[in-house]
């Protein structure tokens, strides 16, 4: 029963949004004081607040006079809210009726299947299937999932990773995730555009629409009712030459070696005229490729990086027209203000970055940073779509993060994200931190992780934004912009920021380890309305309630497994040590995290730090 009144079925381990609704009875809005009840006469009604009496259900069976009858509720293991009755005849002999389901449709059961496999079937003879390229994570039960039986790491790695895979349709499906890109275009060309992107999955074609999905799928459903074709991107299969059968040894030395002589022949040509064949398919695929480049450069002409192809030049006017003339601010930083804007015509919703402080000579090396940014793509870092260069405006685009940042979901919810979603995100931006250290091709030190600075997106995935910005700054204007981190959020940076030393990704790290234990605790790091003074530094009191053997404190009352609060609450200690030779790698932190590598006790983050 939610705040609004509103009687709602969600699946399990996901955050409680609208969309992932499956049944309701729709009574939202309806006041905070309404009530579900069911009485003796079996009928299940709604009531309190603005509603007045909604029923749901009520028996259908007659009052027996030589009997008694019991109405039970319930909602039961496969999803679905019924109503029961159940006889008891004077005789002793009972009977039990279902008098109401919620949902006649095991399929309509948000989650029924698991990640990466769909539902089928009509009523109670539902059965999961998986995606084409996707296997059963156990066979025996099928309800629990498929994974990918193959991996696309190499993907971005090939110059035309088209030449990997193959498109696989299928018919009448449909799923519940939002699409990260949405495009009107023609049925066969929808799988073709999957081809080319690394960060597609899958297609969903409907309504003349192709729309993009990311990796893994979940609430999906088929049924001959659903107008939608999906395609699916597998790996291709090697192509192996049929064997050719020995001659069988019957015949005279004579026919033996004509026989010999044949097989020799015919291997010979056999492996020529495979040779061709894969020849001609490769040729065959690679100018369907070109002219599908050809295409893409010919109708879009604002692409602006040739070697850079997801990389679009906007002008002024064009951002302009898509922020209705930077009228809704959605932040402000170190570098500049972010505006949010729709692309005109795609009705894609983005977020534009209006940089005040950038380096004035060089158009050439401006260009190249942009270009080294846009080449950063990770699942836990926030995309750069485009850019505007014109004269002294400069302008940076980005993908849209609909949840606002990691500061305001720790600090101003109103009501704290359960565990195991503080333990996801606080992985995903240790994951987003790795990249930029250790897997990117150019090494990226961030230098402002900050919760400001992790943005949330649709599916509540974190992604942190602002990297690589630093170098975009003047040589002078770098110290002014520590400076006004130092003021606005201080607590953050490592100590060699403030002793002007050598800057290194363990100034990350320090940073991280802040962010962490805020993650953890749910409060900012410095906090003056607490019950006593010790609490108002968040990494003195966690280390005081750490070597006190009292972590509870920390995270109050909630269901949570205690090894992963001590784990967590290591790591972050050890990562805000003063000596940047005591903090871990990022690696390390990874597998700490995950409880494939012990955590040693740490010592007391204050005091470290040795100066000569």
């Amino acid at each position: 029963m939610q705040d609004d009144g509103n009687l709602a079925a969600y699946p399990v381990d996901i955050s409680r949004l609208p969309y992932d609704i499956f049944w309701s009875s729709g009574t939202n809005n309806s006041g905070t004081d309404v009530m579900l009840t069911l009485n003796r006469s079996g009928v299940l009604f709604l009531h309190g607040g603005h509603l007045g009496v909604r029923i749901l259900a009520s028996s259908h069976y007659p009052d027996k006079k030589n009997g008694t009858i019991i109405h039970r509720a319930t909602l039961d293991a496969d999803g679905i809210f019924r109503l029961y009755s159940h006889h008891f005849e004077s005789d002793n002999s009972s009977s039990m009726l279902v008098e109401w389901s919620s949902l006649a449709n095991h399929c309509e059961v948000g989650g029924f299947c698991g990640w990466s496999s769909y539902c089928s079937g009509v009523g109670n003879k539902a059965q999961c299937n998986c995606f084409p390229g996707f296997d059963f994570v156990n066979p025996s039960n099928k309800f629990l999932g498929c994974y990918r039986n193959f991996n696309d790491n190499g993907c971005r790695r090939r110059e035309h990773p088209a030449m990997l895979y193959r498109i696989v349709s299928l018919e009448n499906i449909l799923w519940g995730d939002y699409p990260y890109s949405s495009e009107q275009m023609k049925k066969e060309d929808c799988g073709i555009s999957c081809l080319e992107d690394c960060n597609c999955g899958a297609v969903l074609y409907k309504s003349g629409g192709c729309y993009k999905y990311k990796l893994p799928l979940r609430y999906s459903r088929a049924s001959k009712n659903i107008s939608a074709m999906a395609f699916f991107k597998v790996i291709k299969e090697n192509i192996k030459a049929p064997p050719i059968p020995l001659p069988p040894e019957i015949f005279g030395p004579k026919i033996e070696r004509k026989r010999g002589l044949i097989l020799i022949l015919a291997i010979t040509l056999g492996s020529i005229s495979c040779l061709c064949f894969m020849f001609a398919i490769y040729t065959l695929f690679r100018y369907r490729h070109q002219v599908y480049r050809y295409r893409s450069l010919s109708e879009n002409t604002n692409l602006g990086l040739i070697e850079e192809f997801t990389l679009r030049s906007f002008s002024y006017n064009e951002l302009e027209q898509a922020t209705d003339g930077f009228k809704e601010e959605l932040g402000k930083g170190t570098f500049g203000v972010v505006y949010k804007g729709t692309i005109p015509g795609g009705n894609k919703t983005i977020a534009v970055k209006r940089l005040e402080k950038f380096v004035e000579e060089g158009q050439r090396a401006f260009r190249a940073e942009i270009t080294a940014i846009a080449r950063t793509h990770h699942r836990n870092l926030v995309r750069l779509l485009g850019f505007c260069m014109e004269g002294s405006r400069k302008l940076l685009v980005y993908e849209y993060m609909s949840n606002g940042s990691l500061a305001d979901l720790l600090f101003k919810a109103k009501m704290r994200p359960i565990w195991k979603e503080r333990v996801r995100i606080a992985r995903d931006v240790a994951r987003g931190i790795l990249y930029l250290h250790d897997e990117c091709e150019v090494h990226v030190i961030h230098s402002n992780i900050k919760p400001q600075n992790i943005l949330m997106d649709d599916t509540w995935t974190a992604k942190i934004s602002d990297f690589g910005l630093a170098k975009l700054l003047l040589p002078n204007q770098s110290k002014t912009a520590v400076e006004a981190e130092r003021t606005a959020g201080y607590i953050y940076l490592a100590p060699e920021w403030k002793m002007n030393a050598l800057i290194s990704v363990k100034a990350d790290i320090y940073s991280f380890g802040i962010v962490l234990l805020e993650i953890v605790c749910c409060r900012s790091s410095i906090t003056v309305n607490v019950t006593t003074t010790d609490e108002i530094i968040l990494s003195s009191w966690v280390y005081d309630c750490f070597m006190a053997g009292e972590l509870e404190k920390l995270v109050e009352d909630e269901n949570m497994d205690f090894m992963t609060l001590e784990r967590m609450v290591k790591v972050g200690l050890w990562c805000i040590q003063e000596d940047p030779a005591l903090r871990p790698l990022m690696k390390n932190v990874i597998l700490m995290l995950e409880g494939t590598m012990d955590v040693p006790v740490p010592p007391s983050p204050v005091g470290s730090l040795v100066v000569s």
